[in-house]
């Protein structure tokens, strides 16, 4: 469980991954009943000023001790280097050896690959980069087409925005969906975009910027106990069911069907962690009908079946 978080700083950090962390890590949200992180931004010499490549410059109220006790080390994107601070790295090898978790955005997956930390692991990282970083380390396996990877206890994220979609992924694994749903609210994103994949290696998902779709997917998730098939969908609005389904991936990515499957999941699971609602019970009110539907789906997409996840994640 993640209770305390260190963000370590290196000169050229870019600006937006850093407040990406700081976003969903940082701020006390104790206002919507959420505890808050032991929150650490951390430098080699916190005396010294460190700067991002437009110009800002901070000054860390940590040193690298900060990264001793924490249970997630957070490392932003930074300018890729031939070569790392060794005391960086070497914070990093102690965090793994004791078993924190680490997650990278962006080009931060080229510091823990400097650690010797991505070896034989699945990974990934901004796809501009992905052929450097299979280049520079060779027994990774990088994967440039998907927003993260969870490997376990190292967590890699694509640019930008991918690493809101990793940190709340990790939030979600940790501390359940109701605290992740609630941080994604305030920060007005998607709690979770993941494609309709498996649980541990999202795909992409484009944002619905369409405001006929957008509305259209508002009002399925809050009807998932409902039936729904491509013909009703398309002639809500207004569209032969052929053209619909093309819309509709372009718009979010996945074909119809799938993304309302992937949603339903969304809801059991939340469900399974945060009430004792009978499988079936569970079932009928994500749209899935029976106990056996759920279960096919929900293994195929989360891994394991509903009573195993409920036994892991299920909130006392």
């Amino acid at each position: 469980m993640i209770r305390s978080v260190a963000v370590p700083l290196i000169d050229d950090f870019a600006m937006f991954e850093f407040g990406v962390v700081c976003e969903v890590f940082g701020l006390d949200r104790s206002y919507a009943g959420l505890e808050p992180f032991d929150f650490r931004v951390c430098a080699i010499d916190p005396q010294t000023p460190i700067h991002s490549p437009i110009g800002v410059a901070l000054t860390a109220p940590y040193g690298l001790e900060a990264m001793e006790d924490a249970d997630l080390i957070a490392v932003p994107a930074a300018t890729i280097r031939d070569e790392y601070p060794p005391e960086f790295l070497d914070a990093l090898r102690r965090a793994h050896d004791r078993g924190a978790i680490l997650l990278s955005v962006c080009s931060g997956a080229f510091a823990l690959g400097a650690a010797g930390l991505l070896d034989g692991r699945d990974v990934t990282t901004h796809w501009r980069y992905a052929e450097e970083l299979q280049r520079r380390f060779p027994e990774a396996r990088v994967d440039p087409d998907v927003l993260f990877v969870d490997d376990g206890r190292i967590i890699t994220s694509a640019g930008t925005s991918a690493g809101i979609d990793a940190s709340l992924h990790l939030v979600r694994r940790e501390l359940g969906s109701a605290v992740a749903n609630t941080i994604a609210r305030n920060m007005v994103v998607p709690p979770q975009r993941d494609g309709g994949q498996r649980q541990y290696i999202d795909k992409p998902v484009s944002d619905c910027e369409d405001d006929t779709f957008s509305e259209l997917l508002d009002q399925l998730a809050d009807r998932l106990d409902e039936t729904h098939t491509v013909g009703s969908l398309a002639e809500r609005v207004h569209m032969s069911t052929r053209s619909f389904s093309r819309r509709f991936v372009a718009e979010t990515g996945v074909p119809p069907m799938q993304w309302l499957t992937t949603q339903r999941i969304l809801h059991a699971r939340l469900l399974l962690e945060t009430t004792d609602l009978p499988i079936d019970e569970v079932a009928r009110r994500c749209g899935f009908g029976s106990a056996t539907l759920l279960r096919h789906h929900f293994d195929a997409e989360v891994g394991v079946p509903p009573t195993r996840y409920r036994a892991a994640f299920a909130r006392t």
